[in-house]
């Protein structure tokens, strides 16, 4: 498979909308959507790496308000036949067939591989993978077991969505200035975590986000690890042609 004469395959990650506010949110939110738009004449496909939302919970019959602008951009690719893939995040790892149902998005909720044009690309969030980081690995399984959702589904959303936003805001302290600089590969979980895959199989190409920091990276003389950066301040994206892979900054995204 390969992409179409003249057309591009995007990878797109971590827009965390709803965060630090609603009046923040909606600005980022529109500079995504025209972002969508600029390039809806050369998007053969469209990959997002997660965390799209800084939280999204899906009840029986609630999804969270708002984030209608990129949902309507999201809804209109797709009726064109442009090929959209979700892939969830720890901030909206919760998605239950809303995105597939409504707006015929493909969701993966673990790393998944695909092939064009004889290049191997692993894809996906980042978040758990590699060694360290226990503490978010051992609360990622209580996030996932269907218990736990179903417990978590019975409280009010006014409520949950206030403790998911608490819990949100603590993460980032947490993380600190950690986004804003390279740590080197001994630090960096997601390149140790692709030197593991590299020696079980060849990939050409591993595309994450989570990290919030664009990094191009040759593991070897073949196989590169990209983070595709994020959409809060760095505004940052990978592109295949169909022979290369770029990793491209829009700095006017970043202005007011």
């Amino acid at each position: 498979m390969v992409p179409a004469p003249g057309k591009k395959i995007y990878f797109i990650s971590d827009f965390h909308l709803g965060a630090p506010d609603a009046a923040k949110s909606l600005v980022r939110e529109k500079k995504i959507v025209a972002f969508l738009k600029e390039i809806e004449s050369e998007v053969d496909s469209l990959f997002i790496l997660g965390d799209i939302f800084d939280f999204w919970f899906e009840y029986k019959k609630v999804v969270p308000k708002g984030f209608t602008r990129l949902l309507g951009s999201l809804a209109a690719l797709s009726d064109k036949g442009v090929p959209i893939h979700v892939f969830t995040g720890n901030h909206d790892l919760w998605m239950r067939g809303y995105f597939e149902e409504e707006l015929g998005i493909k969701v993966y909720h673990q790393p998944k591989v695909f092939e064009w044009n004889q290049h191997t690309f692993l894809i996906g969030h980042g978040d758990g993978l590699g060694p360290g980081d226990y503490g978010y690995k051992r609360l990622k399984k209580i996030f996932r077991n269907p218990f736990c959702q179903w417990l978590f589904a019975k409280v009010h959303p006014d409520w949950a969505i206030a403790i998911a936003n608490y819990f949100s805001r603590a993460s980032r302290e947490a993380t600190g200035s950690a986004d804003q600089q390279f740590l080197g590969a001994d630090q960096e979980w997601l390149i140790q975590y692709c030197y593991r895959k590299l020696s079980e199989k060849q990939i050409d190409y591993f595309l994450f986000g989570h990290r919030h920091f664009p990094i191009y990276y040759a593991l070897n003389e073949k196989s590169r690890y990209i983070n595709v950066g994020d959409w809060i301040q760095h505004f940052s994206y990978a592109v295949y042609n169909g022979a290369t892979l770029e990793l491209e900054i829009r700095p006017a995204f970043s202005q007011p």
